[in-house]
């Protein structure tokens, strides 16, 4: 079968870098910047790398795309102090700015089209009934490792740390945290699965098995 050449889509990857500059210039704290875009400054370059063997659908490239710039929106701002949060805390009378539960929401919503892309094109899960719910339990660790290194980062850093793990007083915050990502996980697989197979089979001479 004839490998089907897809452009990499570089108006989109040239938006994310615009987004990260900007994010970068004069953030509230550089540590935490650095912490929540170094999956973007990662990821990108890693794309990048292995597109002509790799590519990617374009459903999931924009919802990356996203994911960057929450991440980069968070960095900058710190998710504790992110405008659009303070507002909604205040117009709708809640105890805290809600950004960081959405940040942790995409957490699992993005990635869970990710980790489907890949499962389907490199194992034999493409097309079985298991492909969704591994997805999910996959987001859902990813989450806890990420509750790990928030920890990590605590102890280290004491009170240094308080603007990357956003925490705002809450005790319970990374069970809500991993909760949120859970949810954003599942809504994923059960909205997305079927726009994300049909893309799929455009990259059918791209699968590894």
């Amino acid at each position: 079968m004839t490998a089907v050449r897809r452009p990499l889509p570089v108006p989109l990857a040239g938006a994310v870098v615009v987004g990260l500059a900007l994010s970068a210039w004069d953030p509230r704290d550089r540590t935490t910047w650095l912490l929540e875009t170094v999956w973007v400054l990662v990821g990108l370059p890693l794309i990048v790398l292995v597109w002509r063997r790799f590519p990617l659908t374009g459903l999931l490239c924009c919802l990356l795309a996203v994911h960057a710039v929450v991440l980069m929106v968070g960095g900058h701002y710190t998710y504790a102090q992110v405008p659009l949060g303070n507002w909604l805390r205040d117009e709708l009378g809640l105890e805290r700015n809600p950004y960081d539960r959405f940040g942790h929401l995409m957490q699992g919503f993005v990635p869970a089209v990710l980790v489907r892309e890949v499962l389907s094109r490199t194992s034999p899960l493409r097309g079985s009934r298991w492909l969704g719910p591994l997805t999910v339990c996959a987001c859902l660790a990813f989450s806890a490792v990420f509750e790990m290194l928030e920890w990590l980062a605590a102890v280290i850093g004491g009170q240094a740390a308080d603007a990357f793990l956003a925490t705002q007083g809450d005790v319970w915050d990374t069970q809500w945290d991993m909760f949120c990502a859970l949810v954003g996980a599942t809504v994923s697989v059960l909205v997305l699965g079927r726009v994300h197979d049909h893309q799929l089979a455009g990259l059918q001479g791209h699968f590894v098995v």
